[in-house]
């Protein structure tokens, strides 16, 4: 009947020792015990097994880009931007597919199987959009990469904006990116809003904007976006990212602001590695560190979801593809330590992250698609806490990928020889 089982699971809904039943790709059965016989057995022994982690906001173009033409010597996104630009010119086709398969053989071994990426539109070459094009159908059996179309020099601050985003699309890139805040002018950004949700609307697409990514308050797009998303009736399928201004925003305003937001169904899209590294950099003290307003957002009802944004590129010089480590991170910037804070979180490189992408298909319930992890961890507090390996990665009912659970030797008299670095010593209250 089954292909493969998983054994004695725990879910991340909080329930434990259960079978998993895979056949033809799908989960086919959730159990207490599957008593029959698969293809292929897992024990995973009371760890977490968990459909795989989502980034729905990302940078494929300039990923492992690190260090080229040279190094961003203040961290700061402006000499980013300016990087990013020198090196634009000299990009190649090629270089861009090896090193986004690159990216993409990392996320796989981190369970990270649905990447949303944003393309640079802004060279009329297009070299970025045939690059990416090409790697989308290079990944499709393992990774879903979906692409936005992005003016990152502005939709009409760069030459030739306008035409470039418009033939990306029809060259095949499915999202309507924009970067209001970007514009020469406040003006020019809310009408480069408007303009693409128009588009997006004529073409029956999505929209993703970079939105409000900077410290200053008065940089208010985001509620210029929820309006036209009503007028062109987007609901649901627009989201926000970064969104770092409501960080600075007076609480009056926010309080007009996120009601407005939520009547468009906004999808919201933190960054939370990149925001509190970028942001408040001409601060002194006290600093601000810039994501927005999560805890609010999520208590208004609005879908709230993580991206690691960037890898080893002139923006950002660290991260892993781990989306355990963009939600660790967001636990304490967002200050969210509790236990149901901490679900939440998880939900926000999960099923979260799944709904801002329209992804059919996710989840962990019989029909879903076998697309499941196996973590090093009993639990999501517990992984949110240790970013553990990826003990198995499993797509369509297949393994992919395989890391060895992580043991510490000990040399130590009179105390054990090992310990499994995740479980073996936490407090009784965790081991519920």
């Amino acid at each position: 009947m089954f292909d493969l089982i998983i054994r004695n699971a725990n879910l991340p809904d909080g329930r434990k020792g259960l079978d998993i039943g895979v056949s033809s790709g799908k989960i086919a059965a959730i159990a207490k015990s599957i008593a029959v016989a698969a293809g292929e057995e897992i024990d995973a022994a009371g760890r977490l097994v968990s459909p795989p982690f989502c980034d729905p906001h990302f940078h494929m173009d300039a990923t492992l880009s690190l260090g080229l033409p040279r190094m961003n010597v203040s961290g700061t996104l402006l000499e980013g931007i300016a990087l990013w630009g020198e090196l634009r010119p000299l990009l190649t086709k090629e270089a861009l597919v090896e090193r986004a398969l690159r990216y993409c053989d990392l996320a796989v071994t981190q369970g990270l199987l649905y990447i949303r990426s944003h393309v640079d539109t802004s060279d009329p070459r297009l070299v970025t959009a045939e690059a990416l094009l090409e790697v989308k159908e290079k990944v499709a059996p393992y990774i879903e990469l979906q692409l936005v179309a992005f003016p990152q020099d502005g939709y009409y601050r760069a030459p030739d904006g306008v035409s470039s985003l418009d033939r990306a699309l029809d060259m095949g890139i499915g999202i309507v990116g924009g970067i209001p805040h970007f514009e020469r002018t406040m003006e020019d950004g809310a009408r480069s809003v408007e303009a693409l949700c128009r588009i997006a609307a004529d073409r029956g697409l999505p929209v993703d904007m970079h939105c409000d990514e900077t410290d200053d308050p008065m940089s208010r797009h985001i509620e210029t976006l929820a309006a036209q998303t009503v007028r062109f009736g987007l609901q649901g399928r627009v989201a926000g990212s970064h969104l770092t201004s409501m960080h600075s925003m007076d609480s009056y305003y926010v309080s007009k602001l996120i009601p407005l937001m939520a009547e468009a169904e906004i999808n919201v899209i933190p960054n939370p590695l990149i925001n509190i590294m970028l942001q408040g950099r001409h601060d002194s003290y006290p600093k601000r560190r810039g994501m927005t307003r999560v805890r609010e957002l999520m208590a208004a009802g609005l879908n709230v979801s993580f991206g690691h944004d960037c890898v080893m590129d002139p923006w950002y010089s660290m991260g892993s593809g781990d989306m355990l480590e963009v939600g660790h991170m967001a636990i304490h910037v967002a200050q969210m330590a509790g236990i149901d804070d901490k679900r939440r979180i998880f939900d926000a490189i999960t099923v979260n992250s799944a709904k801002t992408m329209g992804l059919e298909g996710y989840g962990l319930d019989v029909g879903c698609k076998a697309d499941l992890i196996v973590l090093q961890a009993a639990d999501v507090t517990e992984a949110l806490r240790l970013k553990p390996n990826r003990l198995f990665v499993i797509k369509a009912g297949k393994v992919v990928a395989r890391t060895a659970p992580r043991v510490g030797e000990l040399f130590l008299a009179g105390r054990p020889a090992s310990i499994d670095t995740g479980r073996d010593y936490v407090p009784p209250v965790l081991q519920r």
